[in-house]
């Protein structure tokens, strides 16, 4: 590690608050609706920098992206995020999706180029018509609407289908180059993974800030199968953690808190202030471990 990221200091000894940003997902039934959106106000009084909703595969969660994206517009003080990606729809159609957010007044996309159709771990197959890489797609958001700010992935161990980190650091490259103005890192459990790619991709001229992706784990073992097939190692120290946990749900909550609280206040303790963290639309992880980060509820606006 041979570089401490930027931070914000009034002084030496005065770190501001650190900025906080938190990912949902749309839900499939109302069920699923009712507990996002007490999670939503669970976590709105923290006062995020933004929330971002995911997009599914194919376009599978379009209207639900939009209808969830549209209601936090309405009805909480949130500035949301949309995911889009460039699954399965010609150039037209994204196009529209993103006249479509801007409508609605999302000035934020978090742009993919998402996983394949056919799942992760196969070829992925660009529509003919459309965009076939996530610079194409920053670059096409852009060129239709510059006032939109645009996140983009980053990848600690690299993208699973990249050559080698040097060559996944150059798609990043590209995508700043089209317009990105900041990185959000796939979920990492070594620190020091996510500060030797911080030098490497610093080595290379790019200065947007890259976001470390924090994800407590409430299920590990479901977590895991997640989190390796998108390229993300899990230390065997992890792992053990939460040997003998599996009908233990109460315990194995106590321990993943501990777990990734731990992680932000190291990296916090090496200068990072800024975490976007995976919620899968659980507030009280998020909840506990901001609060460990001096994150206190604001009396923001609450949604309906």
């Amino acid at each position: 590690m041979t570089e401490v990221p930027p931070t914000s200091h009034d002084g030496p000894h005065a770190p501001r608050r650190p900025n906080i940003s938190f990912e949902f997902f749309p839900p499939k039934t109302a069920e699923m609706e009712k507990n996002l959106w007490e999670t939503i106000n669970r976590l709105a009084p923290l006062a995020p920098n933004f929330v971002s909703v995911t997009y599914g595969a194919g376009g599978s969660t379009r209207e639900r992206t939009h209808s969830t994206i549209a209601r936090i517009l309405r009805e909480t003080a949130l500035l949301p995020a949309a995911h889009l990606t460039c699954v399965g729809a010609a150039r037209g159609e994204i196009d529209e999706i993103v006249d479509r957010y801007h409508e609605v007044g999302v000035r934020h996309i978090v742009a993919l180029r998402g996983d394949p159709a056919t799942g992760i771990g196969t070829a992925f197959v660009a529509h003919p018509d459309g965009y076939k890489t996530s610079p194409e797609l920053v670059a096409g958001i852009k060129k239709r609407h510059p006032d939109i700010e645009i996140s983009v992935a980053g990848y600690p161990e690299k993208h699973p289908e990249a050559r080698d980190l040097d060559a996944d650091i150059d798609t990043l490259k590209a995508k700043v180059d089209a317009g990105a103005t900041r990185a959000i890192t796939q979920v990492f459990f070594d620190n020091d993974l996510y500060f030797r790619y911080l030098d490497r991709v610093r080595g290379r001229g790019i200065t947007i800030p890259v976001v470390p992706g924090i994800m407590p784990m409430h299920n590990f073992k479901q977590a895991r199968n997640f989190v390796t097939r998108a390229g993300t190692s899990v230390p065997g120290w992890l792992a053990e953690k939460f040997e003998g946990l599996d009908d233990d749900g109460e315990t194995r909550k106590l321990v993943a808190a501990t777990v990734a609280a731990g992680q932000v206040q190291k990296l916090a303790k090496h200068g990072v202030d800024t975490f976007h963290f995976y919620t899968m639309n659980r507030a009280d992880l998020v909840f506990a471990i901001s609060h460990l980060l001096g994150i206190r509820p604001n009396g923001a606006k609450k949604a309906a």
